[in-house]
């Protein structure tokens, strides 16, 4: 079978619209003569996590936004199409003189257009559910030692995941889902596009996203976190021509006042609407927000992207975000970075991602079952480990958890702008804590007159198996000046000059082991 290739979801700068009226973002000044409620507000899961996280049940951000000025906005625009607390704001639609209207209202603090998007989501082929796919089932959950969570009983119950997508058909009459709805799994459902309930139509994206999350039926399992709650939202538009991050950060405010732990969003904005140095996580509107849930205790996991084979080639946001779980794209057919999966590290050198899991995977869609390729499907993976892992680390918050997740992975301590520190692992959770892990030399890592050598121990040299070995030199600050993945076949596996490290850092990773050599 062919691999079948979906995009990540990408936006494509269009012209002005039909009479001038466009799109923005007008922020005010302050919350004066606004009252909150926490108790009356949030979801008793959400009122939950901010105790258990020690946040403040009354951060201002919370806030309503004041309702005179609102109002004010309303009447001076064509309409008021969302609103936004934690940045104090609405976004309107408007003409040209309008908004130079209400850049002289003194409660405007200023006013910032919104770039449209036509938005291209994915395109996939059926296949049927036969040996090769449910091999594959069974791999992109094996590959993370998923087995370890279902010995121990884990599969993200008491856990609240929210997955912002383009859609959901047939996930309210998909056997794979059958059981969420048996059992009251999927707590809340919104349209942000369209202002209602029903998100069981429109782009098939979000069914085989929530599918690598949870889907299962009596013969097979797509997902770990199985006994996880959900909040759906539709945030994308692939059937008009707009498309606007106005949804994602309503979304993220809705998911937070319902009390979401998690959040997977498998989409991401790039070229067509930034430059490569806004991957900053902080120029954004949406790695802002990511990083205000990430403070009101919320892990928020991100695709990192399918531009790495194309001129773009590096992680999107939200996925640059400092406090996003950003999750790269492995090929289960080498075990290493799928082509097309983006790059780190982020604008301002930070690494991303943070780890990777498989980027072609089984999905359930609405007319069956498919073979899907995106890092639209790593995210949903790893979301659902991140659930498991939290109901067996329950203690912990969402940045500890984050952490804990990047050492389990399979390449920790070492890492690169390719995998992050590799495939989280669930043994990790599930074994003792007291047990610390005590990793075999696999190689000797020797400084040989002016070159450094690197020679594989004997017993795991292997010819006739493919293995891999990584390399990186890194500066003082950890930031990579190169890496590399070498393919490894007989027990001297490379050689490199003194010079080359300019007196920066050699780390190497062979079959779980790392050791390092510092600076000369």
């Amino acid at each position: 079978m062919k691999p079948i290739f979906i995009t990540f979801l990408f936006f494509l700068l269009i012209g002005t619209s039909v009479f001038s009226q466009e799109n923005y973002w007008v922020f005010f000044t302050d919350k004066n003569a606004t009252t909150f409620q926490p108790y009356e507000y949030f979801d008793a899961k959400a009122i939950e996590r901010r105790i258990n996280c020690g946040i403040s049940l009354y951060d201002s951000t919370d806030f309503p936004v004041n309702e005179i000025y609102k109002n004010t906005v309303n009447e001076n625009v064509v309409a008021v199409t969302t609103v936004s607390r934690w940045f104090n704001a609405v976004s309107v639609v408007a003409t040209t003189n309008q908004i130079e209207i209400l850049k002289t209202f003194p409660f405007v603090k200023n006013v910032q257009k919104i770039a449209q998007y036509q938005t291209n989501l994915c395109s996939v082929n059926d296949t049927s559910f036969d040996d090769d796919f449910a091999n594959l089932a069974k791999q992109q959950l094996n590959i993370m030692n998923g087995n370890s969570f279902k010995e121990a009983g884990f599969d993200g119950k008491g856990i609240r995941i929210a997955v912002f997508d383009g859609g959901f058909p047939e996930v309210n009459n998909h056997e794979a889902f059958e059981y969420l709805f048996d059992n009251n799994q999927i707590k809340l459902t919104w349209d942000f596009t369209k202002n209602n309930e029903n998100v069981y139509h429109a782009n098939y994206h979000g069914t085989m996203v929530l599918s690598n999350i949870a889907g299962k039926t009596s013969e097979i399992q797509l997902g770990l976190a199985t006994g996880a709650e959900f909040l759906l939202a539709r945030t994308e538009v692939n059937t008009e021509p707009f498309v606007e991050e106005k949804y994602w950060l309503a979304a993220v405010e809705w998911a937070d006042k319902n009390g979401a732990d998690i959040i997977n969003s498998s989409l991401g904005y790039t070229s067509d609407r930034y430059f490569i140095e806004d991957m900053d996580g902080v120029t954004s509107l949406v790695a802002r927000a990511a990083n205000l849930a990430a403070r009101k205790g919320i892990l928020v996991v991100n695709a990192m992207g399918n531009d790495g084979d194309s001129d773009w080639k590096m992680v999107g946001t939200p996925a640059d975000a400092d406090s996003v779980l950003s999750i790269g794209g492995i090929d289960p057919s080498t075990g290493i970075q799928i082509s097309f999966s983006s790059f780190g590290p982020t604008a301002d050198g930070r690494l991303k991602p943070n780890v990777s899991t498989f980027a072609h995977a089984a999905v359930a869609s609405p007319d069956g079952y498919q073979e899907a390729d995106g890092t639209s499907f790593a995210s949903p993976l790893a979301a659902g480990f991140a659930a498991c892992a939290w109901q067996a680390k329950r203690q912990l918050t969402n940045m500890e958890l984050m952490r804990e997740i990047e050492k389990s992975a399979t390449l920790f301590p070492y890492y690169d702008y390719a995998h992050g520190y590799g495939i989280p692992q669930a043994n990790y959770f599930t074994e003792d804590e007291n047990v610390a892990r005590r990793p075999i030399p696999t190689f000797t890592l020797q400084k040989v007159n002016e070159q450094i050598v690197i020679n594989i121990i004997d017993d795991f040299v292997d010819s006739n198996t493919v293995q891999y070995l990584y390399f990186h030199i890194a500066d003082k600050d950890g930031k990579l000046k190169s890496y590399k993945v070498i393919q490894v076949f007989q027990k001297e596996a490379f050689k490199i000059d003194v010079s080359e490290l300019n007196g920066n850092i050699l780390r190497v990773h062979f079959k779980g082991y790392t050791e390092e050599m510092d600076t000369f």
